[in-house]
């Protein structure tokens, strides 16, 4: 079983930058678009995989035009924004504030809310000690462990440096964040 993070597309957010970093819910932009379309051509999803989103405009328009409509897909507050490096000083910018569970039902009614029984969703992850994050990251490791297929999360570089980090790599660096629509595959995770 494989687990493979992918990078959402150019975001609105970094149009302009560092000067949009604070704009709220920022969607991809027509070029983060063809990004995500052309990977599509790379990523091939069996009917059993798995699909996490991060609960933010821009990861969800990824998965919209990356995944097909058969594969299952829950939103989890885990694989939402994460700095990195992490410190828990930096104040977090506007626009990795995920949405709430009530704002995605209405707008997302056909993907699910993954649920570990576990009271998260309230609670960023951007700045969450490093303790907290492990416990909680192993235990969706753990759930995705469990599943028949292989699984997929779409996320932020930030985020899938953390769980890169969680899985046993070393001295990763900004310079190893995936970029745009980028994809990493850790085999038989």
């Amino acid at each position: 079983m494989d687990i493979t993070f992918i990078r959402h597309g150019h975001g609105e957010h970094l149009m302009d930058y560092p000067n949009q970093l604070n704009c709220q819910h920022p969607g991809l932009t027509e070029l983060g678009k063809s990004q995500v379309i052309a990977l599509r051509k790379q990523v091939v999803f069996a009917p059993e995989d798995v699909i996490l989103i991060s609960p933010t405009k821009r990861t969800i328009e990824t998965a919209r035009l990356l995944t097909p409509d058969k594969n299952l897909a829950f939103f989890s507050p885990l694989v939402g924004p994460r700095m990195f490096p992490q410190n828990p000083e930096f104040v977090p910018f506007v626009c990795d504030q995920i949405n709430s569970k009530e704002e995605l039902s209405h707008q997302y009614s056909d993907i699910r809310m993954l649920n570990l029984g576990l009271d998260y969703w309230e609670e960023s992850i951007n700045q969450m000690d490093a303790d907290r994050f492990q416990i909680l990251a192993e235990q969706l490791l753990e759930w995705c462990r469990q599943q028949s297929g292989n699984t997929f999360i779409i996320s932020h570089d930030g985020t899938i440096s953390n769980y890169r980090i969680l899985l046993g790599e070393k001295e990763l660096t900004k310079s190893d964040f995936l970029g745009e629509a980028g994809q990493y595959t850790i085999k038989n995770f």
